[in-house]
């Protein structure tokens, strides 16, 4: 991951029509709609008013949002350009570089294994990886500023590592972890170096939840028994079934000139661009967090776990695969919420503040109905560049959206995020 004007090594360390006639960015959002949207245009004018009426005001870059029930797309909104002041118009096609939306396709790839017998979700993962055969904990640090470990009081196993329960977290939200960093030189798991692995764990397996680099874990886990890299595994097991051309790792020319671009909210609330590119160049591909993918890509991957594994003639999960995948897996532990040490990179983040929510298979799992439509049972996650997902089993709904910009969980952005989402099922509701 590489971002400028920052050093590549400071920042990865943390890391419609129906508006108005002359609202060109809902022009452009609702001409880029698919022919296959089953939505009438008055039905999701509330959606497209809101998205181009922030693109309008400046208050984030070019957006793109698509919706879909199991009976496919229903919106397809796109707005405003690649870069705000100009460059191509943003479409469903534009690609976006979509972080930790990488977890669930890692998650994907794991559990065909565990279907397959190759992978077990109680297996003990130091008998595959020997890097974790003897994890430490970081108790603290000495007086010369040193970390101080202790062995772990119970070996980690995939469950803990899908369910981020083994102890790993990432030094965005960890101060520990970020003083263990510079203390040692280990790099940030951004900066796709092996070194990063040398990180220890926060707390005892099992103990609590708390996000970090296990699903990074869990694409090594991959790659040793499916004896293929994850750039090969995903494009032929899972991209490719799903007619996923525009997602992977290392990202083409032709793809490069789709990118949209990368912003930073300054202290004013105005938008800086930034240069940014994952590394293309990796020790190892980064099953937490570093593909790049399109709108429109990742609807394919997010209907398939909507249909139960099924999708574009291809059954890539067995529908008991993925209503496991959906169940809480943290038992009486709670997902918590991210109290950031990086605000450059990310403010503190909770999708559901208040409410218990529990963590599947890789998943947050919201206990109670959401407050802008999705059932009790959701599911989701984010990328830190601002990508956000849900999945609703319940209503048989699922949607994206997309922007560029740091820090995550900006609170632009989840506006807009809940605005899609309430107007998509008042749509649908209203159809």
């Amino acid at each position: 991951m590489s971002l400028k004007p920052q050093s590549r090594r400071d920042l990865l360390k943390t890391a419609s029509a129906v508006v108005a006639a002359s609202s060109v960015a809902g022009i452009a959002g609702r001409a880029a709609a698919a022919a296959d949207a089953k939505l009438a245009g008055g039905a999701v004018a509330p959606i497209d008013q809101a998205l181009s009426r922030a693109v309008e005001a400046r208050a984030v870059p070019g957006i793109v949002a698509i919706g879909a029930t199991d009976k496919g797309i229903v919106y397809e909104g796109a707005f405003g350009r690649r870069a705000i002041d100009g460059g191509p118009e943003m479409t469903p096609d534009t690609v976006f570089w979509i972080a930790s939306m990488t977890k669930a396709v890692t998650a994907t790839a794991c559990m065909q294994l565990v279907e397959q017998g190759k992978l077990e979700l109680e297996q003990t993962m130091g008998e595959l990886l020997p890097e974790l055969k003897e994890p430490k904990v970081l108790e603290g640090f000495d007086a010369a500023g040193q970390p101080i470990l202790r062995p772990a009081k119970r070996p980690i196993t995939l469950r803990h590592l899908l369910t981020h329960t083994a102890g790993f977290v990432y030094s965005i939200w960890s101060e520990p972890m970020g003083r263990y960093e510079e203390a040692t030189g280990v790099p940030f798991i951004g900066e796709c170096k092996n070194e990063s692995f040398l990180a220890p764990i926060m707390f005892d397996p099992g103990d609590r939840w708390q996000y970090g680099i296990n699903i990074d874990w869990v694409g090594k886990a991959v790659e040793a028994v499916s004896d293929q890299s994850l750039e090969v595994y995903f494009r032929e097991q899972i991209f490719e079934p799903l007619g996923m051309a525009d997602t992977g790792f290392l990202i083409s020319s032709a793809h490069k000139a789709r990118v949209a671009t990368m912003y930073a909210r300054k202290e004013d609330g105005s938008l800086a661009p930034m240069a940014f590119e994952m590394p293309q160049r990796p020790e190892f591909f980064m099953g937490g967090g570093a593909l790049f993918s399109t709108p429109r890509d990742y609807i394919a991957f997010l209907q398939m776990l909507l249909n139960d594994g099924a999708f574009n003639g291809a059954q890539v999960l067995k529908p008991e695969t993925v209503a496991l995948m959906r169940q809480n897996h943290i038992g009486d532990l709670e997902v918590e919420t991210l109290k950031t040490v990086r605000p450059d990179l990310s403010n503190d983040a909770n999708f559901f503040p208040g409410m218990s929510h529990k963590w599947g298979l890789s998943f947050d799992i919201n206990t109670e109905p959401g407050p802008a439509g999705r059932s009790a049972g959701s599911l989701c996650w984010a990328g830190l560049f601002n990508t956000y997902f849900w999945i609703d089993p319940t209503r048989k709904v699922t949607g994206t959206i997309m922007t560029q910009l740091l820090p995550f969980a900006d609170g632009e952005v989840l506006k807009l995020y809940a605005d899609f989402e309430r107007g998509l099922y008042d749509a649908l509701k209203a159809a």
